[in-house]
């Protein structure tokens, strides 16, 4: 028996991301029913799906009411949100009445409070990766050069670090440097984190990033990519380490070949080979 067809209501950010979501769900027979966000939205999307519209942030109401309309069955948010931009959103009642009822405005937080709004509406999220599963980052060492003796203190102290703070919501990034830490991500997003924390650390900075313990796996996965190598290069950066199996990394064969041919290694991070360094 053929698979039931599901209406996918896909939440499109920015990057190649959304695009690819809506690429895999729509070759795996599912319709799709995208929202945009002006300033940050990939609008590529729309030639994959069924039904689009163009919202401001903070919308919330006209967002559910759309995606009701069309019958969406299941719910998908992928892609990047300019965070600066972002702070200047103009919540409608819905979304004000949602924010007003949260102790903290962390990603995490927002990002669980607005998965239970369209739960409670009989739409069920569900993970990107479901329709991208070859974006996740395998474990290992990804390049030809294994971390050295310094890269390989570097990776498990910042994997430490790392996941401290992602505990308190702040970020999944940080920069590191033989024992000392550079820069940790916060709201400017990973690549301005890591230029900031190879400015201030110089050559040889390790850059790890992780899930957040705890975090909502369904609609906030790291990612990482090859602007992010490219921009290691750039900077002197010599190691970058992933959480694998629980973070997306896109164009993952030409950021390996791009880092072995400059020297980077890249590590896919698991608590068993963290244990192992």
């Amino acid at each position: 028996m053929k698979e039931k067809i599901e209406t996918i209501g896909l939440i499109a950010g920015g990057g190649q991301f959304p695009l690819l979501v809506a690429k895999g769900a729509a070759a795996q027979g599912h319709r799709v029913v995208a929202v945009f966000f002006k300033g940050h939205s990939n609008f590529e999307v729309g030639e994959y799906a069924d039904a689009t519209v163009e919202l401001k942030l903070g919308q919330l109401n006209k967002l559910v009411s759309f995606f009701k309309k069309n019958g969406v069955t299941k719910v998908v948010m992928a892609g990047s949100i300019n965070k600066p931009k972002a702070l200047d959103i103009r919540p409608d009642f819905r979304a004000a009445k949602l924010l007003f009822k949260l102790a903290t405005k962390g990603d995490d937080v927002l990002l669980r409070a607005i998965t239970s709004e369209f739960e409670s509406e009989g739409m069920k999220v569900v993970g990107p990766h479901e329709y991208a599963p070859d974006l996740l980052t395998p474990a290992g060492f990804l390049t030809k050069r294994k971390p050295n003796e310094v890269e390989c203190a570097d990776l498990s102290f910042g994997w430490k670090i790392a996941r401290e703070l992602g505990r308190m919501d702040i970020g999944q990034c940080v920069v590191v440097r033989e024992g000392i830490v550079a820069a940790v991500e916060a709201i400017e997003g990973t690549d301005a984190a890591v230029k900031r924390g190879c400015e201030l650390g110089g050559k040889g900075c390790c850059i790890v990033k992780v899930f957040k313990p705890g975090q909502e796996k369904r609609v906030d996965m790291p990612s990482i990519g090859l602007k992010t190598v490219q921009g290691m290069k750039e900077l002197g950066a010599t190691c970058l380490g992933v959480e694998a199996g629980k973070s997306l990394f896109f164009d993952l064969d030409e950021s390996v070949k791009f880092a072995e041919k400059h020297g980077i290694t890249i590590v896919g991070l698991t608590q068993e080979l963290i244990d192992e360094l």
